[in-house]
């Protein structure tokens, strides 16, 4: 696996490449250390934002509470922050998610 995360006292960061206005939701691979994320909404007053939450949230079975943005609030760089789950635990769980996508 090649997404970058970082342990920090208060959890994990993982990088994300933000696709806002995509034709659909969901997580579409791997780009520069960083998970892609798509999400249909558009860009404007942090909605792709929360969107991009849900879709990670749905994909690596976690609650929306457990991942708050950290950085990049308008650009497609982000960081979000994850918390209340084992780095090896995210990273396993990135994996399956990146794999059932190759198939």
């Amino acid at each position: 696996m090649r997404i970058e995360l970082t342990r920090t006292a208060e959890g994990v960061l993982l990088p994300v490449q933000a696709q806002p206005g995509a034709r659909r939701d969901g997580i579409t691979g791997e780009h520069d250390g960083r998970l892609k994320v798509a999400c249909t909404q558009a860009p404007e007053k942090g909605k792709a934002n929360k969107a991009l939450i849900k879709v990670i949230a749905g994909a690596l079975q976690l609650k929306r509470s457990q991942i708050q943005l950290h950085s990049g609030e308008t650009a497609s760089k982000k960081m979000f922050l994850i918390t209340d789950i084992a780095a090896a635990d995210l990273e396993q769980r990135i994996a399956a998610v990146l794999d059932a996508g190759r198939e």
